[in-house]
This record gives structure tokens, C-alpha cells and sequence, in this order.
């Protein structure tokens, strides 16, 4: 598992990993190594590779230019300080001068690539991450919470920033700085350079088990500090309720709980990068003192001059802090391969439909057919769902056929699968077993925003975005012209009251339409889910939530709505059922139909394991008839 890249993954390694397994993988991600980390994101940085490079060589020029420097500053010392030769002094100098120019511009231009390079990668990342949760069903998505998600998305991105785009150019720049301060002291003097070389290993080990030991303590952190972020987001979405209720303190001794142990594993932390940092320091202090010491004996028996002893000290004060820039590399890798485990454990968790896999798979590699006018003809054949781990299906063997236009009340108590099977129906899953059709094709071969894209969903909770009201009803359709944006608000009954607002269409609806009331925000769903002229219809609970007249208000849209379309209407509200074709009522995960007003056949009969289209004659014709008109 430590080597499998989530952006190469089979298709059939995806269907192997069902997205109800995120509640168990959330308590244990899966384990990586820093190398496998890398491995995994490496690929998203291949656009600017060359930047990579071309920065790690800048950055490199720029040590190679303090090397140099440090060499002249040790000639002018035996060369013009010891004699006092001021002649001596020009050339060197200007030399000097010209590296210490060259060496700015190098680490100006490297350090401003390496960043160019790191943003990129930020922004691709986050991209490809958010792309990918926009895939996952709305159940799966609110297993995580949306706290945690933000979190995966903000401070886990920036940690594998680090890793993946920061740390090749700062590993190369550091080794590459660290040779050559190396060589410069071997050249100087090897005796002094071999004592120096022997505490490199005590670095080097000392960075691999701090790096463990850091790799869990921000394993904790990051998860703890999602947990913390989905409890404040829940919190403060429900304040209205926790105020009501005055549960105030109660939430507060949540927060309080769940900061707590946010805090001691940052805590934690702490303590392991307050005891790294010194002890790096402590041992270079040892190492100076001991160069020093050597230093003298080596000019008291000739071997070294003052100026070469003064650049030899100057090589080690460049090097010291190249080989400690190592150490927190590996300490840090070890640290953001936590933040890449929980990315990981996002991008593994496969959708309910994957649009590469199976019969959707053969349709893709088929050659392009010109679009197909969909009428809205839908057929469940023997569907049947249950969610993994769950002791029982939602539906058993569910058969259906709806023919185009028609009106299909769906009722049934609660977790009966009312909602499951809109779900189905708009592939957010895929049946357990059977299949559903559409206009006679299985959706589950067709492009999942194909499907979508014949279907209108008009949720229960009354969605708006925080922007106009015409860009909230323009939402499905981007390029509607303003008079089909007036013409849906206008059989939506919303025409009026946007009219009236400060600012007409382009007025602000707030934060989930907090300018707008109930009904308000109703009616620009309507007018939303009237803009977007499909064939086939999914009303949840439309009328939840409203009083009786603001119910009053939206049935005349929510008639002009549904005619000539074919209507899945979730509801409990007796004067929406009365206006259907067939009331469908789910319980024990079966279904059983009814046809409605005066049809012959009307009445009570079976929709499981068999067709139910014997009671469907006469509203057939009903539905091509009145409700076409």
C-alpha cells in the first residue's frame, strides 16, 4: 500500500474500495513512507520540472559564489591584512565584489522560481483534490465533515507543498552546498576537515529518529485538527439551534474538549522541535570549539595560516548550517508524510460509480453517437440497494416502469429508500443489483453527467449560493439570456419579489439565501429547476418547511413545473399526492403503486419482483394527455 499512487490508480481497484470504507480508514490511515509519499505526488509536478531544475541550479551558483568569497576573504587576510600590502588589495576585492553580485542575482532568480514552482503545485494539488470530492456522493462527502474536508484541503495541501515541491530543490541546493563547503574545507586543510566530518553521521541519525518520532506527533495533529475544525463548522451552522435550546456551554465543553487534544499533540510537537534545534546547535558549538582548538595547534607547527584558518571557520559557519537544513529535511519529510496519508486516504476513496469501470467503460471506447433526444421514459429492472456494512437492503428487487410524463408520488416512512432511490436514479450509487434505464438505455453505460444532465433535482433544503439572484438561477444553465431568466421566475412566482429587492435580479440572496425568506428561497429553486429544461424531474419534500401560504404560493409553480415531464415526487404532503399519477409507497424495502383518481384499474397492486405496468393504462394515457396540455 505504501508504493500505490491515488492519481494512477486501476479502475478496478477503485470499485475495490467502496467510499463507505472512509469511516473506518479515517481512524487508520494508511501507512507511507516519505519516498512513497513523494512517489505518490511527484507526478503532478511534471509540468515545471524545469523550473525545479533551473532554480536548484540557481541556488547552487549562489553556494558556489559564497565559496568562492569566503576563499578571497582568507587570501586577503595572508595577503594584504598580515603584510599590510594595499596593492594586494584591488584585485581580490573587485573579484569579491563581482561573486557577491552574481551570487544575489542567482539566489533572487532560484529563490523566486522555487517558490513560482511551489504555488503552482498548490494550486494543482488543491485542484485535482476538490475535483475529486466533487465525484464522491453527498453521504460520503458528510462522513468526512465539512471542517475536516477544509482542513484536507488547506493545511494538509500546504504540508505536501513542502514535501513534493519545496524539498527537491532545498535537499539539491543543501547537498549540493554542503559538498562544496566540504571540498573547499578538504582543500584548506584535511585534518581539520575529517575532524569535523565525524559528527555528519551523528547528524544524520539524530534527523531519522527525531523524523519518526515527528511523523506521529503530526499524524495526531492533523487529524485532530479536522476533527476540531468539522466540530467548530456544526457547531456554528447550528448556532440558531444551540441558542434555542441553550446548549450553549454543552458545545462549548465540546470545542474545549476537542482543543484540548488538538493542543497536546501540537504540544508535542513543540517539545520535539525545541529539543532538535538545540542539540544541532550544541553539536556545532562542540565541533567550532574542537576546529578551533585544532586550528591553533595546526599554525603553531606551520601547517595552516591565520587566513586559512579564518576561512576554514568560515567553510564550517556555511556548512554546519547546510547538513542542519538536511536534518529538517528528513524531520520534515517525516512530518508532511502524515498530511500525505490523509490525502491519500481521500483520493482511494472511489466514488460510487467510477467513470472508467465496467459497461460505462465500453461506452466510452465506442465510437461517438450524435445525442439522442431523451422523452424521460424510466425503468427500474429488479433494482435492489443496500449500503456495505449495513445488516439490510434499502430496496429489494424493486420493478418499475414510468412512461414519459408522468407524475410518480414516492412516499413512505422514514429511511424507507425514498431518497435512495432518487439517489439511484441520479447514480450518486449504483443498485446492488439490477438496473435502471432511461428511455431504454442503462444509465450505468452512459457518462454520469450525461445522465445528470437529463435530470432535474429539486432538493429539499433550498440551495442558494452565496452571490445574485439571477446567478443562482442561472445556476444549471450558465447561458441563459436574461428574458429565460425573467420567464422562470415568472412561472416560478418569483418575478415579483426580485423585482422589488434593492438591486432587481443582480441583488445578493446572502449566505445560503439569508436575505431571502422561506418561500422566497423556494421559488428561486423553481425558477432554477424550471431554467434547466430536462426531461425527467426529482422533487424532494418541496414543501417542506413552508407555511400554508407560502405552500399555496408555490403549487401553481410546482404545477407548471412538472407538466410534460416525467416526476419523481418525495413527499408526505396529501395535496401534492392527490395531484399524482401513481403513488408509489416504499416500506420494508418494497414498493407497492397505486394509480390515482378515476382510472380503470386504479387501486392497490404489487412493484416488486415483477411489472407493474397492468395498472399503469390509463394514467399513461392521462399523462399524455391534460398533464401534456
Amino acid at each position: 500500500m505504501a508504493d500505490a499512487a491515488p492519481l494512477d490508480r486501476s479502475a478496478a481497484a477503485r470499485r475495490a474500495t467502496p467510499a463507505v470504507t472512509v469511516a473506518s480508514a479515517r481512524t487508520r490511515h494508511a501507512r507511507l513512507s516519505p519516498w512513497a509519499a513523494f512517489r505518490t505526488f511527484w507526478p503532478l509536478v511534471s509540468g515545471n520540472r524545469a523550473a525545479v531544475l533551473v532554480s536548484a541550479l540557481l541556488l547552487v551558483v549562489s553556494a558556489g559564489c559564497d565559496a568562492g568569497a569566503i576563499g578571497i576573504a582568507g587570501q586577503l587576510t595572508d595577503d594584504v591584512l598580515a603584510p599590510g600590502d594595499l596593492g594586494a588589495f584591488w584585485d581580490p576585492a573587485a573579484l569579491w565584489l563581482a561573486l557577491a553580485g552574481l551570487g544575489a542575482v542567482a539566489s533572487a532568480a532560484g529563490g523566486y522560481l522555487a517558490g513560482w514552482t511551489s504555488e503552482h503545485f498548490l494550486l494543482g494539488l488543491r485542484d485535482r483534490v476538490f475535483r475529486h470530492l466533487q465525484r464522491l456522493p453527498p453521504d460520503t462527502l458528510a462522513r468526512y465533515g465539512t471542517g475536516d474536508l477544509v482542513s484536507r484541503l488547506t493545511g494538509d495541501v500546504e504540508a505536501v507543498e513542502t514535501l513534493v515541491a519545496s524539498a527537491p530543490v532545498e535537499l539539491l541546493t543543501s547537498a549540493v552546498s554542503a559538498l562544496v563547503f566540504a571540498v573547499a574545507a578538504l582543500r584548506t586543510s584535511w585534518r581539520l576537515a575529517l575532524i569535523t566530518f565525524a559528527a555528519a553521521p551523528l547528524i544524520w541519525f539524530g534527523a531519522r529518529a527525531f523524523g519518526t518520532l515527528m511523523r506521529t506527533a503530526t499524524r495526531a495533529e492533523r487529524d485532530s485538527n479536522g476533527r476540531l475544525a468539522s466540530l467548530l463548522e456544526e457547531s456554528l451552522a447550528n448556532m440558531s439551534l444551540v441558542q434555542a435550546y441553550s446548549r450553549q456551554e454543552a458545545e462549548r465543553a465540546k470545542v474545549h474538549r476537542e482543543g484540548r487534544t488538538w493542543m497536546r499533540a501540537g504540544l508535542r510537537q513543540i517539545r520535539l522541535s525545541s529539543v532538535y534545534g538545540p542539540l544541532g546547535e550544541l553539536l556545532e558549538t562542540v565541533s567550532v570549539l574542537t576546529v578551533i582548538g585544532a586550528g591553533a595547534w595546526q599554525i603553531s607547527v606551520h601547517h595552516l595560516s591565520t587566513g586559512g584558518l579564518l576561512a576554514f571557520a568560515a567553510y564550517l559557519g556555511y556548512l554546519h548550517p547546510r547538513l542542519q537544513e538536511l536534518g529538517e529535511l528528513v524531520v520534515g519529510a517525516s512530518s508532511a508524510t502524515a498530511a500525505c496519508e490523509r490525502l491519500v486516504e481521500v483520493l482511494h476513496t472511489g466514488p460510487a460509480q467510477d467513470p472508467t469501470s465496467g459497461r460505462e467503460a465500453l461506452a466510452a471506447a465506442a465510437p461517438a453517437a450524435p445525442p439522442v433526444p431523451v422523452r424521460g421514459s424510466v425503468t427500474f429492472e429488479d433494482v435492489g440497494f443496500g449500503y456495505p456494512g449495513a445488516r439490510r437492503a434499502v430496496l429489494h428487487r424493486v420493478h418499475l416502469e414510468v412512461p414519459p410524463g408522468l407524475l410518480v408520488a414516492v412516499t413512505g416512512p422514514s429511511g424507507a429508500g425514498k431518497s435512495t432511490l432518487a439517489a439511484l436514479l441520479l447514480r450518486f450509487h449504483e443498485p446492488t443489483h439490477g438496473r435502471i434505464l432511461l428511455d431504454g438505455r442503462d444509465i450505468a453505460a452512459l457518462p454520469v453527467d450525461e445522465v445528470r444532465g437529463h435530470i432535474t433535482l429539486l432538493p429539499q433544503d433550498s440551495m442558494l449560493f452565496d452571490g445574485t439572484v439571477r446567478e443562482n438561477i442561472t445556476f444549471g444553465r450558465p447561458d441563459a439570456t436574461d428574458a429565460q431568466v425573467r420567464a422562470a421566475a415568472v412561472a416560478a412566482d418569483a418575478h415579483d419579489f426580485v423585482t422589488a429587492l434593492p438591486d432587481g435580479y443582480d441583488s445578493p440572496v446572502g449566505r445560503r439565501g439569508s436575505a431571502l425568506s422561506g418561500g422566497q428561497r423556494r421559488r428561486v429553486a423553481l425558477a432554477r429547476a424550471m431554467l434547466r429544461t430536462s426531461p425527467v424531474l426529482v422533487l424532494d419534500e418541496p414543501t417542506t418547511g413552508l407555511d400554508d401560504l407560502a405552500t399555496a404560493r408555490v403549487m401553481g409553480p410546482l404545477r407548471r413545473l412538472t407538466a410534460g415531464r416525467t416526476t419523481f415526487l418525495i413527499t408526505h404532503d396529501l395535496r401534492l399526492i392527490t395531484q399524482a399519477d401513481l403513488v408509489l409507497h416504499l416500506a420494508d424495502g418494497t414498493a407497492t403503486g397505486t394509480a390515482t383518481g378515476t382510472a380503470p384499474g386504479a387501486g392497490s397492486f404489487p412493484a416488486t419482483a415483477g411489472a407493474v405496468e397492468d395498472g399503469f393504462g390509463a394514467a399513461t394515457e392521462r399523462a399524455s394527455g391534460h398533464r401534456a396540455q
